[in-house]
């Protein structure tokens, strides 16, 4: 145990020393876009840095940047934009109980910490060995990691808005099939960063991509989630690819993103954990 503590401590130095200069820990120098005297939204992006910071194994933080958000014109655009209308709006009358439900328990601080009780409770299952382990949740938290800045660095250079703006100024998106509704409020608060793409999707994405290069396609182990801060509260999964789907839904039930933006972001994220998995942390022989 003590040789165990001591190893650790070292590796955590080693990581302390490679990370230093990794461009997270600099000040955050993001200038709001306005015209002298027009006023903007004065709380600042979070986390606006990590579109510049260095990556964990990839080659470069817009190494899987995604093409551009669809067109406001378009009909792709129409199409996600009256679906997080219809059912994301604090009044939606479309959205079930189910739904909200799910809304309100994948809090942000939620998002990340499900995935990690879900990879120990699949590690226990299929009883991995120590090496195993250590492999599994280098590949899920350098994923994770990864997912922060890969996504910032798309969200800043598309800068796409998100759907409470977008609601309530399609008067002039030049897109007929979106009605404006200028009262209109999302069920969950809106992040303070851009929409595309969704960072919920791209952690799902790298945590299920992980989780089957570990497990096999599609493991299909029950488990448990547990809410951060008050576990009581508890969501029971049948496997991997049902909290997935939930994950990603809940962000245009809760109003806060458009399907394509979710699509996009999740495939970003499989990409990520392919490349981790071929290029970095090869299993134990």
């Amino acid at each position: 145990k003590t040789q165990g503590i001591a190893l650790g401590e070292q590796i955590a130095a080693a990581v302390q020393a490679d990370r230093a200069s990794d461009g997270t820990n600099v000040p955050d120098t993001y200038r709001p876009v306005t015209s002298p005297g027009v006023w903007v939204p004065t709380t600042l992006p979070i986390f606006a840095q990590y579109a510049r910071a260095k990556p964990w194994v990839l080659t470069s933080a817009d190494q899987f940047r995604p093409g551009p958000p669809p067109q406001l014109s378009s009909a792709l655009y129409a199409r996600d934009y009256n679906e997080t209308k219809t059912v994301g709006g604090v009044k939606s009358t479309t959205r079930t109980a189910a739904q909200t439900e799910a809304v309100k328990y994948w809090t942000q601080a939620n998002l990340g910490p499900a995935w990690q009780t879900a990879a120990r409770q699949l590690s226990e299952a299929k009883k991995l060995s120590l090496a195993e382990n250590a492999r599994l949740f280098a590949l899920l938290n350098t994923g994770v990691a990864n997912t922060f800045i890969t996504d910032w660095d798309a969200k800043f250079t598309y800068n796409f808005w998100r759907p409470v703006t977008a609601i309530r100024n399609a008067d002039v998106d030049g897109n007929d099939a979106t009605g404006r509704d200028p009262g209109w409020i999302p069920l969950n608060d809106t992040p303070m960063h851009p929409e595309y793409p969704s960072q919920a999707a791209i952690i799902s994405g790298v945590a299920v991509g992980v989780m089957e290069a570990v497990f096999g396609p599609k493991p299909a182990i029950p488990f448990t989630t547990a809410d951060l801060f008050d576990p009581k509260l508890q969501r029971p999964f049948k496997s991997i690819a049902e909290m997935d789907e939930e994950h990603k839904n809940v962000r245009v039930w809760g109003g806060i993103h458009f399907r394509n933006s979710l699509d996009v972001g999740y495939d970003m994220g499989k990409k990520i954990a392919v490349y981790l998995v071929n290029n970095s942390f090869k299993p134990a022989h």
